[in-house]
């Protein structure tokens, strides 16, 4: 078996054709975990040959809206692809507001849910099974969250800097392939240093400060977004420290294909920041292989 890691959604809340809102899919065999499901992660996952009840279990990286909305719409889709009594999916998430929002996401539907299930003499419902882990020990060091012993998968998350917004999670995924990086939104910071050393794949959201910041007399908003958000610069020094084989940008800022940047531009920055290995700057549904250390991507990498 390989590991493969497919980029469901490589979009931001401003809306660009073709980008989906975040979202990674890695797939072990049989075990298939999702990582945050932006706004059309389903119609992303049956693109890439995923129907939503084949989902093991789903991670929340924090409770920032582009990265929950499509969760309601993924949780329905399973229940009606599915027979009666569909186990709930597992969603794991730190404790805080993003288990608050799980607790309450399913309420205004309850009328909708109740006609559905007395319409076919139905009982079971699209509500996850919520599983909330403690955010705090993840300050100091990356802590399980999530293991399959059968396959040998085990999902590890580490707090990360995406402040005002707390809690906020990267996780490191381990199959027997090797391991991948998922950073959620995050400054450069070594939490994710840390959490990514040592790991084949490093998929990283992208801010590419120097050019947004230029237009701060137009949109003085970018001031705050650029704090919190990992610069494209210090982000390839990072990539370089750490020595990540392979490096896969998502959640771009700006969106490539615009007008105001390109991939290339993204690869420069990781460029200047000392960076020489691998990297993709994802589409939506570009996928990377994990086959026992070796990394294959189905795009052109630079």
């Amino acid at each position: 078996m390989t590991t493969k890691i497919t980029i469901t959604g490589t979009g931001v809340p401003h809306l660009a054709p073709g980008r989906a809102g975040p979202g990674v899919l890695v797939e072990y065999g049989d075990v298939r975990l999702q990582f945050d499901a932006g706004y059309a992660t389903s119609l992303r996952l049956i693109e890439a040959g995923i129907h939503t009840h084949q989902l093991t279990a789903l991670f929340i990286t924090h409770h920032h809206s582009d990265h929950l909305t499509g969760l309601t719409d993924l949780l329905f889709s399973r229940w009606l692809e599915s027979q009666p009594n569909l186990v709930a999916l597992p969603v794991i998430a730190p404790a805080g507001p993003s288990v608050a929002f799980l607790e309450r996401m399913m309420d205004p539907w309850q009328a909708d849910i109740a006609a559905r299930q007395d319409h076919v003499d139905r009982r079971d419902g699209p509500a996850p099974r919520i599983v909330p882990f403690d955010p705090e020990p993840t300050k100091d060091a990356a802590i399980a969250v999530w293991a399959d012993e059968a396959t040998g998968v085990r999902v590890l998350a580490r707090s990360v800097h995406h402040e005002p917004i707390s809690p906020a999670v990267a996780y490191r995924v381990e199959t027997p392939d090797g391991a991948v990086v998922i950073s959620g939104d995050t400054i450069v910071c070594d939490e994710v240093a840390e959490l990514a050393t040592g790991a084949q794949v490093l998929v990283h959201e992208a801010f590419r400060r120097e050019a947004m910041l230029k237009l701060v007399a137009f949109a003085p908003q970018l001031v705050h977004i650029a704090a919190y958000h990992a610069d494209t610069v210090e982000l390839g020094r990072m990539a370089a420290k750490v020595e990540a084989p392979t490096v896969v940008l998502t959640h771009l800022i700006p969106s490539p294909g615009t007008g105001r940047t390109t991939k290339a531009d993204f690869v420069d920055d990781l460029r200047r920041g000392g960076y020489t290995g691998e990297i993709i700057v994802a589409d939506d549904l570009c996928t990377v292989e994990l086959s026992v250390g070796v990394v294959r991507t189905d795009v052109d990498a630079d």
